[in-house]
């Protein structure tokens, strides 16, 4: 198989479905605020970090219980450490665990050896935490990834890596390093006129992220974000999951359709009584 080929499902996790709707739960909590969001230095933001991890998380694990889901949460070390009550019910309840890195640094802006020992780090309380059982996937912070990620990943024994966009509901094998060149005014456009160079297909899987299968951009209020929202009505959110589920549903054989949430944002009220409505709604389907 080529790395432009795309793994079904039914194939990847050995279950006869025609359709995997996952939930990948990002608990950013107070490391989104150092890492990320701009924060870093509100005492206001970093307690709304403390809201998702006292108070959003087990709302989220309610719900989950409540439908008998299973989900995967990939959690900062920050906050395994900072909240290690909630994360033990996390876990206890069959959850997954996945890396995040440690305080939802930008691995891009990273040397290599500070990635490195980011990954040792949190790969090492991750599976300590789990009980022996060492975590197998990965997510990067805002879903930026370094020209070294892949290899770090992959000597690291990391089998899927849930950050790359090259398909929207099909998981497919993550190249290394595809080489782009950019533009450079200043030279003559001969310099920059070449088509992407693709890289050498890996055996690391990508679950596919998706900007608009996820709940912080249009429903978190960021200072410091230009493009944040916060005041974006979840039924409007809703709605465009149903569209996007309703399209694939018609159109794919079969097909996945990981759903990014976070505790900051799907542990209020408002969304909560969204994602009850349309995990309803899907399971109406057949073949899900």
């Amino acid at each position: 198989m080529s790395s432009n080929e795309c793994i079904h499902p039914v194939q990847f996790s050995r279950l006869v479905l025609k359709v995997l709707i996952g939930f990948s739960i990002h608990l950013d909590a107070v490391a989104g605020w150092l890492g990320s969001y701009g924060g870093e230095d509100s005492p206001s933001d970093i307690s709304r970090g403390v809201f998702a991890g006292e108070v959003g998380a087990p709302r989220l694990l309610k719900l989950l219980d409540k439908d008998n889901i299973r989900s995967s949460w990939f959690i900062p070390g920050h906050s395994l450490e900072t909240f290690p009550n909630q994360m033990a019910a996390v876990r206890d309840a069959g959850h997954e665990i996945g890396l995040h890195e440690y305080s939802h640094e930008n691995p891009s802006k990273m040397s290599l050896q500070q990635q490195k020992d980011i990954l040792d780090h949190t790969y090492k309380l991750m599976t300590e935490f789990n009980h022996g059982r060492p975590p197998v996937g990965n997510v990067a912070p805002w879903w930026e990834v370094s020209k070294e990620s892949v290899q770090v990943m992959l000597d690291k024994g990391i089998v899927y890596d849930h950050s790359g966009m090259a398909h929207d509901c099909q998981a497919y094998y993550l190249r290394d390093e595809d080489k782009r060149t950019k533009i450079d005014y200043k030279a003559g456009a001969k310099n920059w006129m070449k088509p992407l160079a693709r890289g050498n297909p890996t055996a690391l899987v990508k679950l596919p992220a998706n900007w608009y299968l996820d709940d912080l951009d249009s429903m978190m209020f960021m200072k410091n974000v230009p493009n944040s929202h916060g005041w974006v009505n979840p039924p409007d959110v809703e709605q465009m999951w149903k569209d996007m589920f309703t399209y694939c549903y018609r159109e794919e054989e079969e097909f996945i359709f990981p759903i990014t949430i976070h505790p900051d944002v799907s542990g209020r009220p408002q969304v909560l009584l969204m994602l009850e409505r349309f995990i309803e709604w899907v399971n109406e389907h057949e073949n899900v």
